[in-house]
């Protein structure tokens, strides 16, 4: 089963193809699909002040004899939500691969990272042509084809723009996905290419018109937006999306829930050398970390540790568990290096369940930029 994604070529045509569909950087932003997780946070506290309920990492679950690990999310605590309002059921948290699949991390480690996110219930995997130059489709590919997995059990979504070199391996002509975006996915649908379509970083006016087009013409409209949320970045599927999703049907799919990794206390104004700030064509992500209001959100994210601790989990826990709770958001994809922190950001499972309308509050409290509505 597969979702294909269509980008927009606004905000995309001057991004360099080190870093095309990554998040964003001084000046225009460009699109993507696969969210950079961060590291782990551990709140502070001794044996007098430990919490009750602890959101404990997701154990992987002991190997079995000859029998296949389907990711059908039993025993593993896995939430499943509809892709918008179609029939696709994904599973709440989905595991992207840009940046990490083809490039930062190797084959291997991306087959464990897999892995483990198929034997946790994850059935959503997320990739783009453009992420690693395609080498992110093409391990994502072999280990998929490798594992033997029931083809019918996960879900793949990737995103169509940013191809080769030559002028007609990009964009969104006919030549490169068969002709303009709503007519193209709906042919791509009707020969069995794909089962669902929807966007990326697609303005609200953009999906509506998108949608307008396939209700007058009788073609088949987008379910989905791929969108970047995370603590400083909530306008869009706060405010924008949560409409669209009761007029139209479009869920959210939204990536990046750990900022590239800035929501981290890794940071705390300063780049270690296993930041993603420090991976060559990252650059922006550095200046990031090291600006103004950079050192003032590492101060945001520092005030949520008593939050965390309160609940017993890491900041990285509660924050992906706030992005969670979004109205309309159908999966948060996580983007991680190891299989080991895949497994404790599995853990904001556990702490959904404990985000209360008071700790919503609280955090809002802390952060001072929710946004309000116009109407």
């Amino acid at each position: 089963m597969q979702v294909s994604i269509a980008c927009t070529e606004q905000n995309l045509r001057s991004r360099s193809s080190e870093d095309r569909l990554c998040g964003p950087r001084p000046g225009p932003g460009g699109g993507n699909g696969g969210p950079v997780g961060g590291g782990h946070l551990n709140p502070p506290g001794g044996e007098g002040s430990r919490p009750k309920a602890r959101a404990t990492p997701v154990p992987r679950p002991p190997a079995q004899s000859e029998a296949l690990r389907e990711s059908t999310g039993r025993n593993t605590g896995m939430k499943y939500r509809n892709l918008g309002k179609s029939g696709l059921r994904v599973s709440c948290l989905g595991l992207g691969t840009w940046v990490t699949f083809g490039s930062q991390i190797s084959d291997e480690t991306a087959e464990d990272v897999l892995t483990v996110a198929y034997e946790h219930g994850i059935n959503l995997f997320d990739t783009a042509e453009v992420y690693a130059a395609g080498k992110a489709e093409r391990t994502l590919g072999n280990i998929l084809k490798s594992k033997g997995w029931r083809r019918s059990s996960y879900v793949i979504a990737t995103k169509i723009f940013w191809g080769g070199q030559a002028e007609t391996e990009k964009g969104l002509s006919r030549k490169h996905i068969i002709e303009e975006i709503v007519r193209a996915m709906t042919y791509v649908i009707n020969q069995g290419l794909a089962l669902y379509w929807g966007t990326s970083r697609w303005g609200a006016a953009e999906i509506m018109e998108a949608y307008s087009m396939a209700r007058q013409f009788n073609l088949i409209p987008p379910v989905c937006e791929q969108a970047e949320h995370h603590l400083f970045q909530r306008e869009k599927v706060e405010m924008q999306l949560p409409e669209l999703y009761h007029k139209i049907g479009v869920g959210s799919v939204t990536w990046s829930p750990l900022a590239c990794g800035l929501i981290t206390s890794k940071c705390d104004g300063r780049v270690p050398d296993k930041c993603r700030a420090t991976i060559k064509g990252y650059q922006w992500l550095k200046d990031k970390v090291q600006s103004e209001d950079g050192e003032k959100q590492q101060g945001k994210v520092m005030d949520l540790l008593p939050i965390a601790h309160q609940l017993g989990c890491t900041v990285a826990q509660l924050v992906i568990a706030w992005c969670l709770r979004g109205e309309g958001v159908s999966s948060v994809l996580l983007g991680v290096s190891s299989a080991e922190q895949l497994i404790e950001h599995l853990g904001a499972l556990q702490v959904l369940s404990q985000l209360t309308p008071q700790t919503v509050m609280e955090i809002d409290g802390l952060l001072g930029n929710k946004p309000l509505s116009t109407k």
